[in-house]
């Protein structure tokens, strides 16, 4: 069975963040580590090269196969900012319809700046997300 590419890492999240080279998004990310760290009551972690997340939860896929997972987490990408709230986005429209430009994918939420959005409404939907996480995997 073959494992997760993406696992938990020792390295600087603050080291990670300090390297980015656009100041703004480097802004964000800082944010986005004091949102996801309160809304999760964890540190910031490494999970590979490029993501930083927050808390853990194991999933078991069908076929029997596990994993740890961030509860909460997020990745500078190229193109926009990537937040993931694995829980999803059912019964979040009326959040999501406030809270400015963005794009969804399963669990993912793509952002260009955090300045560009409601920042209740954006730490709402990661408590939200968080708490659904939580209900779903209560031994994690």
């Amino acid at each position: 069975m073959a494992t997760p590419k993406t696992k938990k890492t020792r390295k600087s999240v603050a080291a990670f963040i300090a390297a980015i080279p656009d100041a703004g998004t480097r802004r964000d990310c800082r944010s986005l580590v004091a949102m996801m760290k309160k809304a999760t009551g964890a540190p910031p972690k490494m999970w590979g090269t490029s993501i930083v997340g927050f808390g853990t939860y194991q999933y078991t896929y069908a076929s029997g196969r596990t994993g740890d997972w961030p509860l909460t987490g997020f990745s500078p990408r190229k193109q926009n900012l990537t937040l993931y709230l694995m829980s999803g986005f059912d019964g979040m429209e009326t959040i999501r319809k406030g809270l400015g430009p963005h794009k969804t994918g399963k669990g993912c939420l793509y952002v260009k700046r955090i300045a560009d959005l409601d920042p209740a409404l954006l730490d709402r939907l990661i408590r939200l997300s968080v708490q659904e996480m939580r209900r779903r995997h209560p031994a994690s």
